[in-house]
């Protein structure tokens, strides 16, 4: 056994299923997953990755936006409607100018994406922080009455936010979308799932108004307010 199998012995019982067409790709990720001690499974369609979640219920799910027949984004579609498989993380495989489909992804559901062509090594830093988040029970967050980043603490039941120790005063809606990022550090939301989430929808709440306060909560932040990144064209993230 290599060294670097022995260090990740710990992922033997972490499952990936990777639904990828182009056959090169595949393989050098099927090889880097392998070697970092994961399970992996592979499927070439859409059709073929449902079929390969029903057999089995993966720990997390790559899956490529440009599949042929039914594509990544039906995929997902039908992954996040289904309450056995909504739970599972799902990681986006996109290329260059596919913005509008990584928005689509993840108002769908999908909790991260990675644009091609991409270093396995990043990926592979975006899986074990998808992965701890799952298992620290931070994706759902929502039921701890604290969420602790390192730096910032939120305490949900004084509607208190504390940045390096200071408290920070936060209006209503601010306290929300910190919350929000916070809870799910590293997941990318769009602009109209925050004004859903934080404005339960509001029409006349616009994608500049959210803009606006980003702006207004780094700043009373401070330095801490730059963990929260601009990806640009989609949204905005805590970073982990």
């Amino acid at each position: 056994m290599s060294d670097t199998q022995a260090h990740n012995g710990s992922n033997a019982d972490t499952s990936i299923l990777l639904v990828e067409d182009e056959q090169d790709l595949l393989e050098l990720l099927e090889y880097n997953l392998e070697r970092e001690g994961y399970k992996v499974r592979t499927a070439t369609t859409g059709e073929a990755g449902l079929k390969a979640v029903r057999s089995e219920l993966p720990d997390m799910i790559l899956l490529d936006l440009m599949l042929p027949g039914m594509d990544g984004l039906e995929v997902c579609r039908t992954l996040k409607s289904r309450e056995n498989t909504a739970v599972v993380p799902v990681i986006m495989l996109t290329a260059k100018g596919e913005e509008s489909d990584i928005v689509r992804g993840l108002e769908l559901g999908a909790d991260d994406y990675i644009t091609k062509p991409f270093s396995p090594r990043v990926l592979l830093a975006r899986i074990r922080a998808l992965l701890r988040r799952s298992v620290d029970g931070v994706i759902e967050g929502d039921d701890s009455r604290t969420i602790d980043t390192g730096q910032v603490v939120i305490d949900l039941e004084r509607h208190e936010v504390r940045s390096s120790g200071d408290v920070v005063d936060l209006t209503a809606t601010e306290f929300k979308l910190l919350r929000l990022l916070a809870a799910r550090r590293g997941r990318v939301f769009t602009r109209q799932q925050i004004i859903e989430s934080i404005h339960e929808g509001f029409a006349a709440v616009t994608d500049r108004s959210v803009d606006v306060q980003v702006v207004s909560l780094r700043r009373k932040l401070g330095d801490v307010g730059q963990q929260i990144e601009t990806v640009r064209g989609v949204g905005y993230r805590f970073r982990d």
